[in-house]
């Protein structure tokens, strides 16, 4: 049979692996696992991959993908990463059993949606630590809004506060931050009069503090995807490399389209490219380029992909089109071939969220 390119090959053992792995890593220290189904589009065998694994629950900012969760029956527990639309409340409850939340006026409109489905919802109020996106700002506010949930809300259930971190300010999780959390925690418990289930402190950027054993006591419940699906992540951006985790468990292949020796500066007056940005190139004089059948429209941007074939480089890419200095490769290539390629988040995210990508399961 002929295969398509481009084509993403996911590695499902890697993804058992990587899951086990984490999850031990988790219950060593009495944190339940989340695994985040997002970053691949939630595609169905991965995230049963997941839930066979050992996370407690599987978690996404998007409804449709819990949707999925839940319509093939895997009973196991689906997590909101997004504080829901109004809009979408009806499906938060009915697909949803806990969801990340920040704002009265949609806790209060959740609770209706609640009472007329005749269930009780679970939520994780969030507190913003200084990463800057969801999240009420202060100590004052978080109990506020929990005393609000607990006392006026019957048909949503306080389950926990949570934070999170890196993803739009870049502020690590620290011992400082995470040990306010662990406080913010404690102070509601001391004015409700009863544990709260979860303190959530983050996502796969709070690994690297577990790891180091630097993890409040307290924490008991993590986010966690790109750990598991993009391991190579952790070292190059964290310097923290955790034993066992495997790369390469999502790789693309794509097609030498072109073969050719060409200036390695452009020809001309300058302008923008085709993403409205300004490069600077460096002139390294008449190379060996392959042009590939792959573009950032694939994959975000082409720097979310590593060459597995030595003596590839990255030059560039428009939407359709990836460009590589093959001067130095050490296979002899020509028209045709095919180059493979690791991802970063970024990448798999993207390339997972393509209805024309051809998708191979190994493993």
């Amino acid at each position: 049979m002929i295969k398509a390119y481009p084509n993403l090959v996911i590695d499902v053992s890697k993804i058992r692996n990587n899951t086990k792995i984490v999850r031990d890593l988790c219950m060593a220290k009495g944190i339940e696992l989340a695994g985040v189904i997002k970053g691949f589009n939630g595609i169905p065998e991965v995230a049963e991959a997941m839930a066979k694994s050992g996370c407690k629950q599987l978690a996404s900012s998007r409804m449709e993908q819990l949707k999925e969760i839940k319509l093939r029956g895997h009973g196991i527990d689906t997590l909101l990463l997004r504080i829901p639309m109004l809009s979408e409340l009806d499906q938060v409850v009915k697909y949803a059993d806990i969801s990340l939340q920040s704002e009265k006026t949609v806790l209060e409109a959740l609770n209706d949606k609640a009472q007329e489905q005749g269930v009780r919802h679970r939520v994780i109020l969030m507190r913003d630590l200084g990463d800057l996106r969801e999240g009420v700002m202060t100590r004052e506010a978080l109990i506020e809004l929990a005393l609000f949930v607990e006392k006026q809300l019957k048909h949503i259930i306080l389950e926990g506060i949570g934070c999170n971190l890196s993803c739009y300010g870049s502020i690590l999780p620290t011992v400082e931050n995470m040990s306010q959390l662990v406080s913010d925690a404690r102070a509601i418990e001391e004015i409700i009069q009863r544990p709260l289930r979860y303190v959530s402190g983050g996502a796969t950027t709070t690994l690297p503090l577990l790891h180091r054993d630097l993890l409040p006591e307290g924490i008991n419940h993590l986010r966690v995807g790109e750990g598991i699906i993009c391991a190579m992540d952790l070292p190059l951006h964290f310097k923290t490399d955790i034993e066992g985790l495997q790369t390469e468990v999502f790789t693309i292949e794509a097609e030498i389209i072109e073969l050719a020796k060409k200036p390695s500066y452009p020809i001309g007056e300058k302008c923008v490219n085709a993403f409205g940005e300004v490069v600077d190139y460096e002139d390294k004089g008449e190379r060996l380029r392959a042009l590939l059948a792959l573009g950032n429209r694939d994959v975000g941007s082409y720097t979310a992909l590593v060459p597995l074939d030595e003596g590839v480089e990255l030059v560039g890419a428009s939407s359709d089109h990836l460009i590589l200095d093959v001067e130095n490769s050490v296979k002899d290539l020509k028209v045709g071939d095919i180059l493979s390629f690791g991802m970063f988040y970024q990448g798999v995210l993207y390339a997972t969220d393509k209805c024309y990508m051809n998708i191979e399961m190994v493993g």
